[in-house]
C-alpha cells in the first residue's frame, strides 16, 4: 500500500460546521504495510519482496520507491493500490482516509514465487489482510518453504491462518485474541502466555510471540514455559512498530540463531522505534537519507524534533533540567522529583557519554549513556529523556523552549551560560538546593572508584568540585 502524509496547520474552524481547517504545507508519499516492512528488513538484509501491484499512478509510485532499495517479485493484482492517507498537523494525525483496493492477487506466477522463496534465509509474512496469504498459490508455496526454511509470519485478522510449520508467528494482544475466538478456543487476554501456547498448538506452529506494546512479548511454545519479554519504556508514536519488530526479529533469524534469543532485540528495536517517532519520523528522516540498520537499542533517548512536537500537541507547561546524573542517588532524585512540580512535563538533557568525557576526565563516565537515559525514564516524575553531545544545553534548548529551567545546587544565573537562552524564549530559571552530601563524586571517592586520581586522591574535574558534584 501507499503512504500518503498530508502535513498541514490548523489555525481557523470552518464557517461551515465544527471542523478543523488544514492549511496544507507539504505532502508525502512512501510505501507503507508489507513495503515499509520490507525497507525496514532491507537496513540489515537483502530483501526481495513478493507482493500484488495494481497498474495505476500509485502503484508506479511505490514501485519506484521499493526499486532502489529491494528486488520485487511483482504479483497481478485485481483492484487500485490502497492508499492511507493521514492528515497532521502540530505532530499529531487529524484523521486517517483509506481508499483503493481491495489489492488481492489474481493469476499468480507460481514458479517465480517458489523461486523466491526456495533462495531466502528467512521467509518472512507480512500481511495486510488483502487477500495474498488467501491465494492458494501463494500458500502452497509458503507451506512447501515452511518445511525447510526460516518463516516468521506477521498476521492480520482477516488474512489466511500461518501454514503449519511456521518457524513463529507474531500476533499483537488484539490480533491473538481475535484468533483464538475464530478457533473457539480460551481468548481471554489477561494472559497473553497462555493465549500464545493455545494458538501455537491450534495452528501446529513452532512458537507464538504475542506482543503487548509498550509492556513487552510473551514466548510460548504449545507446551513448556512461556517466556516475557520486558520493553524498553518508551513513549511516541506506536505506528509501524508491529512492522519493525517483525523485520528485527526476522533479520536476527537469517544467521542461524534462535527465536528465544532474537526476541529481545526484535523488542528492544520496536521500542526505540517507538520513542524515535515511529513510521512518520522513519518517513521525514527517510526524504534525506535512509535510515542505518537498526541496534538493539537498550537506551529511551529520542530524537528532540518529535519530543518538541508531541509535547506541543500535549500542551501544559514544560520543565526541563539537565545533567550527567552518572550515578543517579538520592540527591537527584530529589531535584528532579521538585522540578516535576514545577509544570507538566519534565524533560531531562542528559549529557552523551563524550561530553562527560570532556567535562569530568577520560575515566567517567561510570554508567554509559543509554543506561543512564533508562534508569532516568523509569522515573514517574521524569516524562522524556533526550541526549545531547554539546558541553552545555544551550543548543538543545533553542528547541525545547521549556517554560521553566531549573539546575540543582548552589549556582547563581551568573554561572549558568543557558540561562539567557531560556529566558530570551519567555522561561524562567530555578536553582534547587541539592540534598547535602549526596554526590557522584563523594560515592566513588568512597568506593575507591575513578572519581579519585591515583597520585593525590582528589576527585578529576574539569569545575569546581562543588558545582561537579551535583552530577
Amino acid at each position: 500500500m501507499l503512504d500518503r502524509d498530508v502535513d498541514g496547520q490548523v489555525t481557523r474552524f470552518s464557517p461551515d460546521g465544527p471542523v478543523p481547517v488544514v492549511d496544507t504545507l507539504g505532502v508525502r508519499h512512501s510505501p507503507g504495510g508489507a513495503g515499509l516492512t520490507a525497507l525496514l528488513a532491507a537496513d540489515a538484509a537483502r530483501v526481495v519482496l513478493v507482493a500484488p501491484f495494481g497498474r495505476d499512478q500509485d502503484a508506479a509510485a511505490l514501485r519506484r520507491a521499493l526499486d532502489e532499495r529491494v528486488r520485487v517479485v511483482a504479483l497481478p493484482q485485481d483492484g487500485t493500490t490502497r492508499r492511507k492517507t493521514r492528515v497532521r498537523s502540530a505532530g499529531q494525525t487529524i484523521v486517517r482516509v483509506d481508499d483503493g483496493g481491495p489489492a488481492a492477487p489474481v493469476d499468480v506466477p507460481g514458479d517465480d514465487v517458489r523461486a523466491a522463496l526456495a533462495a531466502a534465509d528467512v521467509v518472512l509474512v507480512s500481511d495486510y489482510g488483502a487477500g495474498t496469504t488467501h491465494d492458494p498459490v501463494v500458500r502452497d508455496a509458503l507451506t512447501e518453504a515452511a518445511r525447510d526454511h526460516v518463516v516468521v509470519w506477521d498476521p492480520h485478522p482477516r488474512g489466511g491462518p500461518p501454514v503449519p510449520g511456521t518457524t513463529v508467528v507474531t500476533p499483537n494482544l488484539a490480533e491473538a485474541v481475535a484468533a483464538a475466538e475464530a478457533l473457539g478456543l480460551p481468548a481471554g487476554g489477561d494472559d497473553p502466555g497462555a493465549l500464545a501456547q493455545h494458538l501455537a498448538h491450534a495452528w501446529q506452529v513452532g512458537e507464538v510471540c504475542v506482543t503487548v506494546g509498550a509492556t513487552g512479548a510473551y514466548l510460548a511454545r504449545s507446551t513448556g514455559q512461556v517466556t516475557f519479554v520486558p520493553a524498553d519504556p518508551a513513549a511516541g508514536d506506536p505506528c509501524g512498530a508491529g512492522d519493525r519488530f517483525a523485520s528485527a526479529l526476522a533479520c536476527r533469524l537469517v544467521d542461524g540463531g534462535t527465536v528465544r534469543d532474537a526476541v529481545p532485540g526484535a523488542v528492544a528495536t520496536a521500542s526505540a522505534w517507538v520513542a524515535a517517532g515511529g513510521a512518520d519520523a522513519y518517513r521525514r528522516r527517510a526524504v534525506d537519507a535512509p535510515l542505518p540498520a537498526a541496534a538493539p537499542a537498550t537506551g529511551p533517548s529520542h530524537h528532540l524534533a518529535d519530543v518538541v512536537a508531541r509535547l506541543g500537541a500535549s500542551g501544559g507547561t514544560v520543565v526541563a533540567t539537565g545533567g550527567c546524573f552518572d550515578l543517579l542517588h538520592a540527591g537527584h532524585v530529589a531535584t528532579l522529583e521538585a522540578a516535576a512540580r514545577l509544570g507538566d512535563h519534565l524533560v531531562v538533557l542528559l549529557n552523551s557519554d563524550a561530553s562527560v568525557r570532556r567535562l569530568k576526565g577520560p575515566e567517567r563516565p561510570v554508567v554509559g549513556q543509554d543506561d543512564r537515559a533508562r534508569v532516568l525514564t523509569a522515573l514517574d516524575c521524569v516524562s522524556e529523556v533526550v541526549v545531547f553531545d554539546e558541553d552545555d544545553p544551550r543548543t538543545a534548548l533553542e528547541s525545547l523552549r521549556p517554560g521553566v529551567w531549573v539546575k540543582g545546587g548552589d549556582y547563581g544565573e551568573a554561572d549558568l551560560p543557558e540561562a539567557e537562552v531560556v529566558r530570551r524564549h519567555g522561561g524562567r530559571v530555578v536553582v534547587l538546593p541539592y540534598v547535602e552530601g549526596r554526590s557522584t563524586t563523594s560515592i566513588l571517592r568512597r568506593a575507591g572508584g575513578p572519581a579519585v586520581a591515583a597520585s593525590g586522591g582528589r576527585p578529576q574535574t574539569t569545575v569546581p568540585a562543588s558545582k561537579e558534584d551535583r552530577s
